[in-house]
């Protein structure tokens, strides 16, 4: 196992999409386990899916954090000092938006969690990808680089960013025909421009660890789900029709299987990476990448059938619901893959953890949120 080098404890940590599925949990973990940690929470609150989720995420933050000011739009403070948790609305495509952040805060441990997510909406709408997952991504990079400008090597108060951890996907895995996917694996064949911004971001996170000597660690997600999710992703899309009596799509006709891993899981395997900056590889390179999965892969059909179970369990569909009625086998959509599989042995080896929650018990948990969210 690694040792930790970073101890969280009263450090400055900026986190973009920060009222984002993931980046709101990790946001509310943080500040739950560290003593005098201060985050800085950036997202442009943007409405690819309903805002008020997003609101209702940062209502959840301000109620774990003490703050010292007037709360603003969002329910939580937007002056640096007035709070352990500051909120900043805006994008990260924006440099001059970036470069004040990093100025007023300076920032010691930046999580990246910003992006347009979304394989099929790529094909739809490819410029949001470019904006935010290229641009957006180099501006973060670019920010971090001039956070070593003039220090001072004995007496600076501030000696720029210490790690820069950032989401990836397991889309870079394309059309990889070897299983489990491993971080060892060749990942030039992505399928989707998203996953195509994604390497794209590794790719960009080396460059700059080689040449600035920012330590970085990236992260490839595996099919991330869990209660106040992204409501785009497949468990929250069925549950909406099912609700109101539609027929859900399965697409490849049930013949795929996804590494389905619980948010919270994923939430500990960040915070663990946090605290570790990478030591430099045989190139000189501080630079790790890591896949956060499940390690389970399961097929449409059980995973439906999963949840529709567990929606009936919630009352979320009555005890009678015709389930049958209300699917249908379609063909494989442009830009997916058949298989999603993570080898997190290294994730294993270098920090003790891997995801282990079982997909029923997730959810479960979803089932029951839904619920008591729209009281339906």
């Amino acid at each position: 196992m690694l040792d930790k080098n970073i101890d969280l404890n009263g450090k400055r940590v900026l986190v973009t999409g920060a009222a984002g599925f993931i980046g709101a949990n990790l946001c509310m973990e943080l500040v739950k386990r560290y003593k005098d940690i201060r985050i800085l929470g950036i997202d442009n609150m943007n409405d690819y899916y309903d805002v008020g989720i997003k609101k209702d995420r940062l209502k959840a933050i301000a109620e774990l954090v003490k703050n010292n000011g007037q709360a603003g739009e969002y329910g939580v403070c937007e002056t640096i000092g007035s709070s352990d948790f500051v909120f900043y609305k805006g994008s990260i495509a924006d440099k001059s938006f970036v470069d004040k952040a990093f100025a007023e805060f300076k920032p010691e441990v930046v999580v990246n969690l910003a992006a347009q997510a979304g394989v099929r909406y790529s094909i739809e709408n490819p410029d949001a990808y470019i904006e935010s997952n290229i641009i957006g991504f180099y501006n973060i990079l670019e920010a971090c680089r001039h956070s070593y400008d003039g220090i001072d090597a004995d007496n600076a108060d501030y000696r720029g960013v210490e790690h820069l951890v950032y989401a990836s996907s397991s889309s870079v895995y394309g059309s990889n025909k070897k299983i489990p996917y491993s971080t060892d694996d060749k990942v030039d064949n992505p399928v989707s421009l998203y996953a195509a911004t994604k390497k794209s971001n590794e790719l960009l996170a080396h460059s700059y660890s080689k040449l600035y000597g920012i330590p970085s660690t990236g992260l490839r997600f595996f099919t991330v789900y869990g209660p106040a999710g992204r409501p785009d992703m497949a468990y929250f899309g069925f549950t909406n029709k099912l609700v109101k009596g539609e027929t859900i799509k399965i697409f490849n006709y049930g013949n795929c299987k996804r590494d389905f891993t619980f948010v919270t899981d994923i939430v500990e395997g960040v915070i663990n990476v946090m605290g570790t900056a990478p030591s430099e590889n045989e190139n000189g390179v501080r630079y790790k990448v890591y896949n956060i999965g499940n390690n389970d892969p399961v097929n449409l059909l059980d995973f439906v059938d999963i949840l529709q179970q567990e929606l009936i369990s919630a009352g979320v569909l009555p005890q009678d619901y015709d389930f049958e009625a209300h699917k249908e086998l379609v063909p494989m959509q442009p830009g997916d893959v058949e298989v999603t599989y993570a080898d997190v042995t290294p994730l294993q080896e270098d920090f003790g953890f891997k995801p282990s929650t079982p997909l029923r018990e997730g959810l479960r948990s979803f089932a029951k949120w839904y619920k008591q969210y729209y009281n339906n």
